[in-house]
């Protein structure tokens, strides 16, 4: 029988979650709203392929140095508003992307839908930090990584999908909208959202204005932190961006069965997630959980990239990458939780969280760069070396973290 108290913090904790994993749906569904469409574009514009990779690079870019500013904002203005700002103004940013006249009208308006991506890391880390019980953050961190894997799986087909029925503009502004609506649901909905548990209240840190504030992000572990996150982006970029391409060239696959096994990937990666929230509630070495599952993935990457499985089993062999990547997610969240001083969740999970834009941002280039050269076994091959590279920052991590922690405790 659980307590009316535990019942009740349950409930809350539920409702919590469930909020903010909405908003963080739409932030990845909106993320991959426009690719679908470039070849529409590339007919409807008369501009080459490379010219979207400008527009992609104009929204991370955004999203990368907007992330840290937000983290800011976060901590002095609460996330509750940060986090709505943020949604309204990507849900219009891809909606007025339907309204295009040009294509030069895409690039700013994916630069203004990239500031409103780089509000949700932020703030969605600050309310649950803040207003989760902390023997459920685990799970909280894993269902929030679920929701956005969801929404990347779920754009492309709704997007697709209604650009087919009433046209790429009607599609684009029609999703616009859709994030309006969510928007002003999550405003409705009271102080779920603001980032605190009843009866408590995090102090937020003290420091010299903003250099005091700064200082506290140029600290070992969350540089490593940083690092982490750069490397991780430079890896799931060259398999999210290239990887069905690859494919492709590696098994000479029909586009579908490629496809097919990218599909896998993600669906391995939401599932894996899932688990291991349950599996960083119960975990004391947080580190040991995300190099191993690191490690893992970089193993069946390099099987992909071999050539050796039947055409049959690649999307097995994906599927099992993803599943440990989406392992470590919770895991390597509660180590940036454990090198957060109290009062500074925005600001620091915004500045490590903006790592996974400048790796997201510097490398889909290069791997590019490999398949014009017919080496499509190199871009799971590269992506594997940078995954075991991140298990020496998230041991860096934790080394740096203990100190700290044990003096709080």
């Amino acid at each position: 029988m659980i307590a009316p108290d535990a019942r009740q913090a349950l409930r809350r904790d539920v409702r919590i979650i469930g909020l903010v994993s909405s908003a963080h749906f739409f932030s990845h569904f909106f993320q991959l709203a426009l690719p679908p469409l470039f070849p529409i574009f590339r007919d409807a514009f008369g501009v080459p392929y490379l010219a979207f990779g400008l527009v992609m690079s104009a929204f991370f870019t955004a999203s990368g140095i907007g992330q840290t500013i937000a983290g800011f904002l976060v901590d002095r203005l609460g996330a509750r508003r940060v986090l709505l700002t943020g949604l309204s103004l990507l849900s219009a940013a891809i909606g007025l992307a339907g309204l295009s006249q040009s294509y030069w009208m895409l690039v700013p308006l994916a630069a203004l839908g990239g500031l409103g991506n780089s509000v949700f890391h932020p703030a969605d880390y600050s309310i649950f930090n803040g207003a989760v019980t902390p023997s459920r953050l685990g799970r909280a961190y894993s269902v929030h990584g679920v929701s956005g894997s969801l929404g990347w799986v779920a754009s492309p087909i709704v997007v697709v999908g209604l650009s087919g029925i009433i046209g790429w503009r009607g599609a684009l502004v029609s999703v616009g909208c859709l994030g309006l609506v969510a928007a002003l649901f999550l405003a409705s909905q009271g102080d779920a959202l603001t980032g605190e548990r009843p009866g408590r209240s995090a102090a937020p840190v003290r420091g010299a204005g903003l250099r005091g504030d700064a200082r506290l992000l140029l600290v070992a572990p969350v540089l490593m932190a940083f690092a982490y996150f750069v490397l991780l982006a430079t890896s799931l970029i060259g398999i999210q961006t290239f990887g069905v391409s690859a494919i492709v060239q590696i098994y000479e696959a029909p586009l579908a069965v490629a496809t097919g096994a990218f599909t896998a990937f993600l669906l391995g990666s939401a599932a894996g997630t899932l688990a291991g929230g349950f599996l960083a509630d119960r975990a004391r070495r947080h580190d040991l959980v995300a190099a191993t599952g690191m490690s893992v993935a970089a193993v069946f990457a390099l099987v992909v990239a071999s050539g050796a499985p039947a055409l049959a089993l690649v999307p097995v062999v994906m599927a099992l990458t993803g599943l440990c990547l989406g392992l470590t997610s919770p895991s390597r969240d509660m180590l940036v939780r454990a090198a957060t001083p109290p009062g500074a969740s925005g600001k620091v999970y915004g500045f490590v969280y903006s790592g996974l834009d400048l790796g997201s941002s510097i490398t889909p280039l290069l791997f590019g760069w490999l398949l014009d050269r017919s080496e499509p076994r190199a871009v799971f091959v590269l992506s594997a070396v940078f995954m075991v590279l991140t298990i020496g920052t998230v041991i860096q991590v934790r080394r740096h973290s203990a100190a700290p922690a044990a003096a709080r405790i």
